[in-house]
């Protein structure tokens, strides 16, 4: 045990650095060289401690005693001086009220609510793929990818279907790299707005929407806050859209560039499950978790003091050699794939059941429709340090000769 800090020797802050060419040069020289590394601190700005370890990561995300999320859960938001929104906002929010906020929600997430959303989704997946499969091509993330989890989430808040033309144009714009801050935050405002609205009509008369069981939901025996049901279903919309996004067009560019695999994909219906989640780890969208130590702890036999931020880089967590074999390897058939991309433990995302459906819907409508697939343009990601994934993917479709499963159920 040592109180030394090894520094990490790279600017993690800098989104030039999470190019996807050098990811793999830089996991593993964290990985091997400085698995609990020390990110040195700037004029402004403190510094951080930085995991790459599955195994360390795993610990981290089940104490959530000692690792607390109630500060923030990513960097930007930490090293600006912690989230306004902690303690009302599921995914801040430590236990025992995350629990509860958490318990409170999963209402939405029922075996009926799944078959709704999963038709809906699929009615959607279906029309999109077959339109841009007539045309000859699309931007994939414009025209699919960035679609289907808005669907879903309009679906799982039960968004009236007039409204979700502009939901999209909202959630684009409070999310897009390419928005003004002045733009972002004006959109950002009119989501809080809309719900502002809706939120009274569910508590009078409540659906088996998420929307429903935050307006007449309650811990402790006191209702939740407008403020903290407006929070919520934000935290829904934000988190259940660009991470799935991101999956899906960087699944499509991973199987244009492993022709192999997309072989797999449409010779063998029943890798369909795994594909997903390979699909899942080998985008990794969200680069890292943050947490706060609450107390001295050490990890690895590193000295953690109170007070420090804590940073775990699911990225390299989910190319682990110590985990993954042949962890840089794309492969569809891979089993087991313990990935961590929703999460761990108590913080698992709860809408990780939500993004494997809409995952599966899409990639079988792609399967199913598409003969081939091929780069039409250059391809452009986004640049950020905590999601990353393919911002532009302009594609070129041909049709698919064989009948398809999931029209003939039509």
């Amino acid at each position: 045990m040592s109180d030394a800090r090894t520094p990490v020797g790279v600017d993690l802050l800098n989104p030039d650095v999470y190019a996807v060419d050098n990811q793999p040069r830089l996991w593993r020289r964290l990985q091997n060289e400085c698995p609990v590394g020390w990110h040195e601190p700037t004029p402004g700005v403190p510094g951080f401690w930085v995991l790459s370890r599955y195994a360390d990561i795993m610990e981290v995300f089940k104490d959530t005693t000692t690792f607390s999320s109630a500060r923030g859960n990513i960097l930007g938001t930490l090293l600006a001086g912690g989230d306004p929104a902690g303690g009302q906002m599921l995914a801040v929010t430590d236990p025992p009220r995350h629990r509860d906020l958490r318990r409170i929600l999963q209402g939405g997430f029922s075996a009926r609510s799944m078959r709704r959303i999963a038709d809906s989704v699929r009615a959607v997946a279906r029309r999109l793929v077959a339109e841009a499969v007539e045309r000859g091509g699309c931007d994939f993330v414009a025209d699919i990818a960035a679609r289907i989890p808005l669907e879903a989430i309009c679906e799982l808040l039960a968004v009236p279907v007039e409204d979700r033309a502009r939901m999209l144009e909202l959630t684009s714009a409070a999310l897009d790299a390419d928005s003004t801050p002045m733009e972002a935050a004006k959109a950002q405002s009119d989501i809080m707005n809309y719900y502002a609205k809706l939120v009274p009509e569910r508590r009078a008369n409540p659906q088996d929407d998420a929307v429903s069981m935050l307006a007449t939901g309650a811990v402790d025996g006191r209702p939740l806050s407008e403020v903290e049901v407006f929070l919520n279903c934000y935290n829904l919309i934000i988190g259940g859209d660009e991470t799935t996004r991101f999956s899906g067009a960087g699944g499509l560019l991973a199987l244009i560039e492993h022709p192999d695999q997309w072989r797999l994909l449409k010779e063998r219906p029943d890798v369909i499950d795994s594909a997903v989640e390979e699909i899942v780890r080998w985008t990794s969208p969200a680069l890292h978790i943050a947490r706060v130590a609450t107390a001295d702890t050490t990890v690895r036999g590193a000295r953690i003091a109170a007070g420090d931020i804590v940073t775990l880089w699911i990225g390299a967590a989910n190319r682990d050699e110590e985990v993954f074999e042949d962890p840089y390897s794309f492969d569809l058939a891979r089993t087991p794939n313990k990935h961590m991309a929703y999460g761990f433990g108590p913080h698992f995302c709860l809408g990780g059941a939500l993004a494997r459906i809409e995952m599966q819907i899409l990639f079988e409508e792609i399967r199913d429709q598409v003969g081939s697939v091929s780069l039409a343009g250059d391809v452009e990601y986004s640049r950020s340090n905590f999601l990353t994934g393919v911002s532009r993917l302009p594609v070129a479709f041909t049709p698919s000769t064989l009948k398809s499963p999931s029209t003939e159920e039509a």
